[in-house]
């Protein structure tokens, strides 16, 4: 007797083909059956008539590294269809960490993917140095969804070359104990081998994240120790110094593949992102296995002055990234300082988060009754209203409110056609979800939902079946998932059932549930009506499954 059957339901397998009418059959998490009509002799019956049947959500680009160690759950992203995280995305990972590098290591992810000091203080279990020993806690303590885990590039550099990381590139000694730690995580288990140069990634006091210290001998030297035993995927975040003809001499040499990210579209440099898709498609031409990370979402950030995250890659605003806490509002009062970010911000620049698009910066929340009715408008028109310049104003604001007042800032992929275009593209990966970090300013968990409803279902941008493969096959393939991704008979039961007519996210909003009380935003499911990891029921359609358990898997082993 099965354990598990769903009948009737709409099936979609993962490949990119056609959907059929039928009837699937799981056994001690385990598809067993898929076709018409199977015996009704099941522990479970699901009637599916009306609804569609997917392998779970692969969400290939998530930052749950800290958060799993309190945090079996991963919320929000199983209730959200998501049935497999690859975490580490960046290289920003809590893993290797020695004792005394701890604090530095949550001061760097407070700062670079806006997550809550006091939370990371009152919720990171630290029973680990090494890698090896950060997987073996994860497998020990037990995961709702499947996890997969990147070695991170900044926590191996910190670990190596202590202070010294954020300051200079690696000499041949120290680059040695890196590319051993990388044998042995990538032996242990790693999924592959992450890292950023992307100038937008500060840590604490503004210092860039040590990744973005190491040069190309670094780099590659770390590549090919990642892919020595002929398995792991390189994955970066660029910056524009790290050309894509040179990440396909590292794929050459290293003989794996390499995941690009963040391909955003950009309003003050619209080619770009379709510039380096062309470079991907031409070395793919060749034979050789890069692939473009895009995002199905517009970025858009909330945010309040205590951490004004799309403001911090100007570089005026670094003295108050680096003043303590009780000397932000004083600097942020400084006309000199006011004076110094106008004036930068009367140059366009491609690589800043923000440059000086009032009209797509407006107020969610004021802080005070009082100053309700300025809420739900842009700076642009509230300046404008008011005879001032828009950073006086929202400064000014931000400062008569102690900082509270919440602002929501349109920042990139706002742009629907090109974003369409983008995700189209033959060698375009559709990730991005940022899932574990900037907590309080955005929540992208939902994407795969988003990518159903709103691009697949109401815009027709991509074939539903295009939009399946793009969040299951296809990143199984990609980073050599083995038995899930597929709804194929010997496969891992991780699926997802929804309503295709009304499939989709909600709208965000804010919750207290983070160690030390901290905030997170958070969406709700629309049209989910059930995920299954490995055979067990984890979400409905009222969210997570009260004691649903452990029932995912820490994934070690990775086809070649």
């Amino acid at each position: 007797m099965a354990d598990l059957l769903i009948r009737g339901a709409t099936l979609y397998d993962g490949t990119g083909g056609p959907a059929f009418t039928g009837d699937v059959a799981v056994e001690k998490g385990r598809i067993i059956a898929i076709g018409p009509d199977l015996k009704n002799d099941a522990a479970e019956v699901v009637e599916a008539d009306g609804l569609a049947l997917m392998p779970g959500i692969i969400d290939s680009h998530t930052h749950y590294d800290a958060q799993i160690t309190w945090d079996p759950y991963l919320n929000p992203s199983p209730a959200l269809g998501v049935t497999t995280c690859i975490i580490g995305n960046c290289g920003f990972t809590i893993a290797p960490s020695r004792p005394e590098d701890r604090d530095l290591c949550m001061r760097n992810l407070t700062q670079v993917e806006g997550m809550s000091i006091e939370a990371l203080r009152s919720g990171i279990d630290w029973s680990f140095q090494t890698f090896p020993e950060y997987l073996d806690q994860i497998e020990g303590r037990g995961v709702t969804p499947n996890v997969a885990a990147f070695i991170g590039h900044s926590s191996l550099r910190t670990w190596a070359m202590g202070a010294d990381a954020t300051e200079r590139a690696a000499n041949e000694d120290e680059i040695g104990v890196m590319a051993g730690i990388v044998r042995d995580a990538m032996k242990a288990g790693a999924v592959g081998f992450a890292t950023s140069t992307a100038p937008q990634h500060n840590g604490d006091a503004g210092k860039p994240m040590p990744s973005r210290l190491a040069d190309d001998k670094e780099l590659m030297a770390l590549a090919k120790a990642m892919g020595a035993d002929g398995k792991g995927v390189f994955m970066l975040t660029r910056g524009g110094q790290t050309t894509i003809p040179w990440l396909e001499q590292m794929s050459v040499e290293s003989g794996r593949p390499v995941m690009i990210a963040a391909l955003l579209h950009s309003p003050n440099k619209p080619t770009a992102t379709f510039e380096a898709l062309d470079e991907i498609a031409a070395a793919q031409a060749r034979g050789v296995p890069l692939y473009g990370q895009v995002s199905c979402c517009p970025l858009t950030f909330e945010f309040t002055f205590k951490s004004a995250y799309p403001f911090e890659s100007i570089t005026a605003w670094k003295p108050a990234m680096t003043a303590p806490k009780d000397q932000v509002a004083s600097i942020l009062s400084d006309p000199a300082f006011r004076q110094s970010v106008r004036d930068e911000l009367k140059t366009v620049n491609p690589i800043r988060l923000f440059n000086g698009d009032w009209e797509k910066v407006g107020i969610i929340q004021t802080g005070r009754p009082e100053n309700a009715h300025l809420e739900h408008a842009t700076i642009a028109a509230r300046a404008a209203e008011a005879g001032v310049d828009p950073l006086d104003w929202m400064l000014d604001l931000s400062l008569s409110e102690n900082l509270e007042t919440l602002f929501y800032a349109h920042v990139l992929n706002s742009d629907e056609e090109a974003v369409g275009r983008m995700m189209r593209h033959p060698h375009a990966s559709i990730a991005l979800s940022d899932a574990g970090a900037h907590l309080s300013f955005f929540c992208d968990a939902g994407y795969g939902l988003h990518l159903l409803g709103h691009w697949s279902r109401d815009l027709g941008a991509l074939p539903i079946e295009t939009a399946i493969w793009q969040l299951t096959g296809r990143p199984a393939d990609i980073y050599g998932i083995q038995g899930r991704g597929y709804l194929k008979p010997g496969m891992a039961a991780d699926l997802l059932l929804f309503d295709p007519a009304t499939v989709g996210r909600g709208k965000s909003y804010r919750v207290f549930d983070l160690p030390a009380d901290a905030p997170r935003l958070n969406t709700d499911a629309l049209g989910l009506q059930s995920v299954w990891v490995n055979g067990v029921k984890v979400a409905g359609t009222d969210g997570p499954v009260p004691g649903c358990g452990t029932p995912g898997q820490l994934l070690r082993d990775f086809t070649g």
